[in-house]
């Protein structure tokens, strides 16, 4: 899995990570506040065997009352790689919301990098309640986005502070944490925050098929990564998302119980979500994630 859902669906330069890390609170449960974002820079550095072709490409970050901003600078094909890893990277700590701020970027880019950016809409379909913004003052990449199927997805404007007005002006999300211990219990207590946390959405009718997501998600990690977790739900009217953050850089896996030979595991999310994926984090771990729509309730027998 990768952020781009299966079911949707530079080698010459190296990145650098100065990050500062959101540390997930360990409260049972906490409604609807969100932590404060970390100022995250993202540096590209050029290896010392290669000439530059061209100036160095940036994507500096900062925070706006809980919306990340991706400063960009350079040319636009130079960067897409780079900002669709910081878009990714930011999402993975559960901003209020994301605007690329592309004000300083060199103007004329290139169709083909306009279509990278423009697949960044597909965060904002797959990942539901989080906006993603682009300030850019060139009129000919605002339309090519607004075109575009996933560009569509996005929000455009001509400037930042327009951009980030529109992120804040979304609805703001109901979240519960969780933080669990690799420990053979952490399902079982998973399953038990669900059914607790569900009811006060009138989500009742989910509980069932979210508790099974979650306990596999959870079960998964426990098994491979085997590190501390935390467990978050996220409402967004029609859609209920569900990550699973822990410490280990590697992709889930597939894998087999003794109590089930035909290893439903991951399958089982797959099954019941619209979509599922997986964030990078910046400190090396991974965040897990599936999105289950509200009518996708599981018969108690299934």
């Amino acid at each position: 899995m990768d952020q781009q859902s299966h079911r949707h669906q530079d080698p010459s330069a190296r990145v650098d990570h100065e990050i500062a890390l959101f540390r997930a609170r360990s409260a049972d449960h906490v409604l609807s506040e969100e932590p404060e974002q970390p100022v995250r820079t993202v540096r590209t550095v050029q290896r010392a065997d290669r000439a530059p072709a061209a100036p160095k490409a940036k994507v500096r970050t900062h925070a706006i009352r809980q919306v990340v901003v991706l400063e960009v600078a350079g040319r636009l094909a130079d960067v897409v790689e780079e900002l669709d890893l910081a878009i990714q990277l930011a999402l993975a700590d559960g901003p209020r919301g994301v605007v690329c701020d592309l004000s300083v970027v060199f103007e004329g880019a290139e169709a083909d990098a306009v279509e990278m950016l423009a697949e960044a809409g597909r965060h904002v379909r797959d990942w539901p309640g989080t906006p993603v913004a682009v300030a850019c003052p060139d009129p000919k990449v605002r339309e090519a986005l607004r075109a575009h199927p996933l560009g569509g997805q996005l929000i455009v404007t001509a400037s930042i502070l327009p951009a980030v007005s529109a992120v804040l002006a979304t609805p703001v999300l109901a979240v519960e944490w969780l933080r669990l211990a690799p420990h053979p219990t952490a399902p079982r207590a998973s399953r038990n925050f669900v059914a607790r946390a569900l009811p006060h959405w009138g989500l009742d009718l989910l509980v069932h098929s979210a508790s099974l997501v979650v306990s596999e998600l959870v079960t998964t990690s426990t098994i491979q990564a085997g590190t501390d977790m935390t467990l978050s739900l996220t409402w967004n009217p029609g859609a209920l998302r569900v990550t699973v953050r822990d410490e280990s850089p590697d992709p889930p896996r597939q894998w087999f119980s003794q109590l089930d030979l035909e290893g439903r595991g991951l399958s089982v999310v797959a099954g019941l979500s619209r979509a599922d994926g997986v964030l990078p984090t910046a400190d090396g771990g991974k965040v897990v994630w599936a999105v289950l729509d509200e009518s996708m309730s599981a018969h108690p027998g299934q």
